[in-house]
């Protein structure tokens, strides 16, 4: 991960911390001062140590951080987070008996002895259900950022040893390529093959002109560039300096970049997908049964889709078409309406008659709903193409629009789905939507999606 990114993680997690840490002393105190518990009377309301918390919250991320509870890898053992629980709430414990030594208060043993486990344990499920969410969103591989490394042979072995030390855990290298012997063809290639997030080059013995056809290649893919550029201090225009591995690294960036916004989406996605899913379960049920009792076949349609940079994953739809759907779309190409290599027809004869009514009200695309909660989709984003339908794209500037996770609904849709039939107009939209992204647009795409839904407005 790189630096400004761990950095802004580190941040909120710090934030979180604090904010547990003072929440548990108030917790401690209270339990502690139930009539049940305290038959004596001796402890005093909390408004008598809410000053504490000034101690408690500022000292949370310090006495973490002393622990190297910060520093980390992105899955670390489970064994090593509690030991620095562990410590950093003893030293936490004994700030809190020195501070009110040192101010003649008093506080009741009962207290800091009932703060301790509880804060222990509150740490410890706070960063099991941290764990669980990466996992269900992205799995131990998929946490980390797929890359490829350019440059000569000792450059790379440098690189990767610097990598295996200081980058802990969070890159994986997927391939290795020396672009003094190699075409640029190749690293084409190699960025569909893995579905790269990303290409490191050690410029060092490369030519600048070969450099440029690295970053332009990665820029019709919209994959990120990190240049080891530790021998020159320029910052050139529409890129951003970072740092990976204790190294300077040039950043060209074709989406958008990992702020507090993309952080504010990746949330509302995973509960917002949650929220959804609950609410919408009777129309589950509802499509479920329609399409099981109106023909023979599947409930659930599943296809592999190209999702961010590329990587495939099972999209889920309600079925709405008749089961040799894709064996009849060959004696259909004549009448595909979108240019291009993505196929579209209004009439579509596969279509089955309950079909047709679950797409123009969109209750077929409700499963995908399953896809965000896993991360692969998001609410708002450009809509997933075919793998194959990708493969076939003959302007590798197109690929772009794979820079982000794919969505439910886009700018493309609520445009008005039906006046569009140009595949270059579909994607001139998609990089506009990446190009001016911001959560507000975000929102604002969300609000406009809901009457289209209701009105059926476009559908196909």
């Amino acid at each position: 991960m790189l630096l400004r990114q761990r950095q802004l993680q580190t941040k909120i997690h710090a934030l979180l911390d604090a904010a547990l840490f003072g929440a548990m002393f108030w917790l401690a105190h209270f339990i502690r001062s139930l009539p049940q518990l305290d038959k004596q009377s001796m402890i005093g309301p909390f408004a008598q140590y809410q000053w504490l918390l000034l101690v408690v919250v500022p000292l949370t991320p310090p006495l973490l951080e002393l622990q190297g509870f910060y520093r980390r890898p992105l899955l670390a053992s489970r064994r090593q987070t509690l030991a620095q629980i562990l410590r950093g709430s003893a030293w936490m414990s004994l700030a809190i008996i020195v501070a009110m030594f040192l101010l003649k208060q008093e506080v009741a043993r009962g207290v800091v002895s009932l703060f301790l486990p509880m804060i222990v344990v509150a740490m410890v499920a706070k960063e099991e259900a941290i764990r669980l969410w990466t996992h269900a969103r992205l799995g131990d591989r998929g946490a980390r950022r797929r890359v490829i490394l350019l440059g000569g042979d000792r450059d790379l072995e440098r690189l990767g040893e610097a990598l295996k030390l200081n980058a802990i855990g969070d890159v994986q290298v997927v391939a290795r390529l020396d672009p003094t012997r190699a075409r640029t063809e190749e690293l084409a290639l190699l960025l569909h093959e893995h579905a790269a997030n990303a290409v490191l080059v050690a410029p060092r013995h490369i030519l600048f002109g070969q450099i440029e056809k690295i970053v332009q290649v990665c820029e019709l893919e919209g994959v990120e560039v990190w240049m080891h550029a530790d021998f020159f201090q320029t910052r050139l225009s529409q890129t951003s300096v970072d740092e990976l591995a204790g190294h300077p690294v040039l950043v060209f960036r074709t989406g958008p970049e990992q702020t507090w916004q993309s952080l504010a989406k990746g949330v509302i996605d995973f509960f917002g997908s949650i929220a959804l899913l609950v609410a919408a379960s009777p129309l589950f049920l509802f499509a479920a049964v329609a399409v099981k009792l109106s023909s023979s076949g599947p409930i659930l349609f599943r296809q592999r889709r190209a999702g961010l940079n590329g990587h495939p994953f099972m999209m889920l739809k309600f079925r709405t078409m008749v089961t040799n759907a894709e064996q009849l779309k060959q004696e259909l190409a004549a009448l595909n309406e979108m240019s291009g290599p993505v196929f579209k027809v209004t009439n579509d004869p596969r279509v089955t008659p309950v079909g047709r009514f679950l797409r123009k009200w969109s209750i077929d695309e409700l499963p995908q709903l399953w896809n965000v909660f896993r991360g692969e989709m998001s609410l708002v984003g450009p809509r997933p193409l075919p793998v194959d339908e990708v493969a076939r794209f003959d302007d590798f500037a197109h690929r772009r629009r794979l820079s982000v996770k794919p969505g439910l609904t886009c700018l493309w849709q609520v445009s008005g789905r039906n006046n569009v039939s140009d595949f270059k107009e579909w994607v001139r939209l998609d990089l506009e939507y990446i190009d001016n992204w911001s959560l507000w647009l975000d929102i604002r795409i969300l609000l406009r999606t809901i009457p289209a839904v209701f009105t059926g407005a476009g559908a196909k």
